[in-house]
C-alpha cells in the first residue's frame, strides 16, 4: 500500500472500559481520504467514546488507532492543526462579527486559510459583518464549520451537526457539509438522522452496544436492497399489503389481473425498507 493510499483513520481492536463497563468492544474501522463517513449509533452505544479517542481527547484501554498516520494519544500540535472539530454545541462569542470570529481563530494556526475565502466557502459573504449572536441557526452552523476550516485541516469531525435545527436550517447545513467533499476534505460525521446519513455519506457504519453491527453504503447497508419490497393498495374499500422479493413480477401480475377484471388498484405503492428501518432493527430500537 502506497503512502497516498493509506486510510485517513485506521482502528484495529479498539477497546475502552470504564471500570467493569466495556463501552467499546474491540472494533475495527477505516475511513478513506476525501469521503464523508457517517458513524451512527444510539445513546450509550460507544459512539462518542470512539470519536473522542480519535480526536485525542480520551485514552483507550486497548487496540491500535492511527489518525492521519499518527496515534492521537501521543500526537502534538502539528497533528492537531491538521484536524478540525465541530462540536454538537459550539459557544461563539455573540458580540464578535463573523469576520472577527474567524480572525480570532486564524491566529491559533501557523498557516490559516484566508479569512475572506473561508467566509465565502461557508456561504456567509453577506453576513461577514453581522454579529454571531444575530445569525440564524443554520448560519451559526455555517460559522461553526468556518471556524473548523480556518486552519485548513485535512480531516473534519462533525458531531451531530444539525441537532435541533428546523428543516430549512438543516438543508443549509447539508449544503455546507456536501461542499467540504469538493474541497477534498475527509469528513467524519456522527449523526442519528437517517436522512442526513443517506443524503451526505459515502459510507456508513453503525455501532450498538460497543460493537459494529453494520457497515456499507447508504444503499446497501444491512443488505437493504435485497430485502423484500412492500406493495400496498386499496381494493373494494380495504387495505391490501404484501411483501415480495420479486416486485417487478408481482406488480406485473397484480396490474395485469386488475386490468383484465376492470378493477383499480387505488393508492398503489411500492417501498423498500428505509435506512431508518434497518437502523432501528440493527440497534434493537422500537
Amino acid at each position: 500500500m502506497s503512502e497516498d493510499s493509506k486510510p485517513v483513520i485506521s482502528i484495529r481492536g479498539l477497546r475502552k472500559s470504564y471500570g467493569d463497563v466495556e463501552a467499546v468492544r474491540g472494533i475495527d474501522l477505516e475511513v478513506r481520504a476525501g469521503e464523508v463517513f457517517a458513524f451512527l449509533g444510539p445513546n450509550g452505544a460507544g459512539k462518542t467514546t470512539t470519536v473522542e479517542i480519535l480526536e485525542g481527547y480520551r485514552k483507550r484501554s486497548g487496540g491500535e488507532v492511527a489518525v492521519l498516520g499518527e496515534d492521537p494519544e501521543h500526537a502534538g500540535r502539528h497533528w492537531r492543526e491538521r484536524i478540525g472539530i465541530v462540536l454538537q454545541s459550539c459557544r461563539l462569542d455573540p458580540y464578535l462579527t463573523v469576520r472577527e470570529s474567524l480572525s480570532l481563530y486564524a491566529g491559533y494556526y501557523d498557516a490559516p486559510r484566508p479569512i475572506e475565502e473561508t467566509i465565502e466557502l461557508v456561504g456567509l459573504t453577506g453576513k461577514a459583518d453581522a454579529r454571531a449572536g444575530s445569525l440564524s441557526g443554520g448560519q451559526q452552523r455555517r460559522l461553526d464549520v468556518g471556524m473548523a476550516l480556518i486552519g485548513d485541516p485535512e480531516l473534519l469531525f462533525l458531531d451531530e451537526p444539525t441537532t435541533g435545527f428546523d428543516p430549512s436550517a438543516r438543508r443549509q447545513a447539508w449544503e455546507t457539509i456536501a461542499g467540504l467533499r469538493e474541497l477534498g476534505k475527509t469528513v467524519f460525521l456522527t449523526t442519528h438522522y437517517m436522512d442526513e446519513a443517506q443524503r451526505l455519506a459515502d459510507r456508513v457504519t453503525i455501532i450498538a452496544g460497543g460493537e459494529i453491527v453494520a457497515r456499507g453504503t447508504p444503499e446497501d447497508l444491512g443488505d437493504r436492497e435485497s430485502r423484500p419490497a412492500r406493495i400496498s393498495y386499496r381494493e373494494d374499500g380495504r387495505e391490501v399489503a404484501l411483501e415480495t422479493t420479486t416486485p417487478v413480477q408481482t406488480l406485473n401480475e397484480l396490474t395485469g389481473r386488475a386490468l383484465a377484471e376492470g378493477r383499480d388498484l387505488e393508492g398503489l405503492e411500492v417501498t423498500r425498507p428505509s435506512l431508518e428501518d434497518v437502523y432501528l432493527e440493527l440497534t434493537d430500537q422500537t
